[in-house]
This record gives structure tokens, sequence and C-alpha cells, in this order.
């Protein structure tokens, strides 16, 4: 696992240490992952294209549909779940949609692990829409 820490790995090692609330990218292989505190981006796409301007991930990796999104903090991760129409060239939506969960779960476990972060995946309330399909199958 490739983690890259935006602006810089002292700033993100800071923030991962004192608490504070970070936004994680994680790649659909789970091969990079992208940390940053939440103050220094705000938003997951805004990180994607600061990281894309600083050199850290090429200018073409700046397709937000193309990662695991992740806010985390000691109290929990909320994951917002929104899976891509093309996910892994997957037709079926319901199949789809349980690779996408599947997928993302295991990513985002070995991510808080490897960041020492113990703590519990939350999808929102506003995200669990998509989930509804995998209940009616």
């Amino acid at each position: 696992m490739n983690i890259l820490k935006f602006p810089s790995a002292e700033a993100a090692d800071r923030a991962l240490q004192r608490g504070d609330v970070l936004l994680l990218l994680i790649s659909f292989d789970g091969e990079t992952v992208l940390i940053a505190p939440a103050e220094e981006a705000e938003e997951h796409h805004i990180l994607l294209e600061k990281a894309a301007r600083a050199g850290l991930i090429p200018g073409d990796s700046r397709d937000i549909d193309r990662y695991f999104r992740v806010v985390a903090d000691p109290d929990g991760a909320d994951w917002t779940f929104v899976c891509p129409p093309d996910y892994r060239g997957i037709s079926d939506k319901t199949r789809r949609i349980a690779a996408f969960y599947d997928d993302g779960f295991q990513a985002i476990f070995d991510t808080l692990k490897a960041l020492n972060l113990r703590v519990g995946i939350n999808i929102p309330r506003r995200y669990r829409r998509h989930l509804q399909f995998l209940k009616e199958e």
C-alpha cells in the first residue's frame, strides 16, 4: 500500500497523531491511499485536485469516481458510498453495488489498520439508499 500524504508527510502525521479529522481517498485496488487533514482540503474532490497540482498523483488520476472516499477520526470512519455505474464493468446493478460494498469495505478496513485507526466503518444515512438494492435481492 502506497500512502501519499498531503500537504506533507509531517502535516498528515501530525493530524493523525492529534486525532484530527482526515480525508482519505483509496484507489479501488487498495494500493494507493491519499490522506490529508480535512482543514487542508475540505472536500475529497478538492483534495484530489490539490494533490494533482502538487505532483503527488498523476493528472490523469483526478477522477473522483475511481476512489473510495472516507472521512475518518479516532471516533469512526464515514464512507461516502457512491457506486459508479461502470464499477468493475459489472452491468447488473445489484451485483455491481455488492462488489463495490465488499471491495470498499476491505480496502477501507486495510487502510484504517495501516493508519492505526481501529474504528468502525459507517455509511451515513444519506448514502444508504444504494444499499437498498442489496436488501431487495
